[in-house]
Parts: structure tokens; C-alpha cells; sequence
């Protein structure tokens, strides 16, 4: 069995945003060499999500929405976790959305549904952060 290793950067310029990093994960695949196996990918961070879902403004928007409704980032001072920093916030919609995604890799490509994308979802930006790609398989 071989395994491949890779990490993507990122430094979003806004506290949160949205990269679909399919093409990035892809290329990944396509320099592992592995026809047959899973590719993981997950943030290394904890207020960084990875996640899969459709490639479709509306729905980036209503993600949003949803996840401010849920876990509000004002006031700060409603967390206990804030303090040194002001992202609690960020750490619940992180546990929302999720750390990682594994995709089946059949005959050397991503083994998606229709529509499905692979997503980093920065959720206290203004920092570098990166994603680790991990491909095992033949």
C-alpha cells in the first residue's frame, strides 16, 4: 500500500470564507499515483471546517446565515471560552460543520456523488492556516 501526504495554505482575508479546494485535493490524487484507496482531508486548525456539499452561492449564503443563528459571533462576551481571543464562536461552528471529509478513490479519481465538492470553511480567518491531505491506497 503507498500513502501520499500534502498540505494546502490558505490566509483568508476576512474572519470567515469559503474555498472549494476539489481541483487542489484533485491534483493531490493525480500526483499520489493511487488508482484504488481514500483520500482524507481534514483542517488542522479548530476553528476551520472541511466539509463536502454543492459549489452553489445560495447555499454558501444560507451556510452563513444558519451557522451565525446558531452560534452568534457578538457579543463576545456571552462565551465563556473568549478571552484572549474573541472566537468562541468560530470553535462551535467548526464542531457544526465538521473537521474532515474521506472520499473513495476508485480506478484514480475522487468517487463523488453528483453536485458533491470538497470545502475549507474558514471560521476566524485574518491568519494562515492550512488542510492536510492524506491519500493511502495502490
Amino acid at each position: 500500500m503507498k500513502s501520499h501526504r500534502k498540505e494546502l495554505w490558505f490566509e483568508i482575508p476576512r474572519r470567515r470564507g469559503l474555498v472549494n479546494i476539489t481541483p487542489q485535493v484533485q491534483e493531490a490524487l493525480r500526483e499520489s499515483g493511487i488508482r484504488e484507496g481514500l483520500c482524507l482531508v481534514n483542517t488542522m486548525h479548530i476553528t476551520a471546517s472541511v466539509f463536502i456539499n454543492d459549489d452553489e452561492s445560495g447555499l454558501h449564503s444560507d451556510f452563513e446565515q444558519w451557522l451565525e443563528k446558531l452560534a452568534p459571533e457578538k457579543p463576545h462576551e456571552q462565551y465563556a471560552h473568549n478571552g484572549a481571543e474573541d472566537n468562541a464562536d468560530a470553535h462551535l461552528k467548526r464542531t457544526i460543520m465538521g473537521r474532515e471529509v474521506v472520499v473513495a478513490v476508485t480506478q484514480g479519481k475522487l468517487d463523488f456523488g453528483p453536485w458533491e465538492q470538497i470545502f475549507y470553511y474558514e471560521l476566524d480567518g485574518l491568519r494562515r492556516k492550512r488542510a492536510l491531505i492524506k491519500i493511502i491506497g495502490e
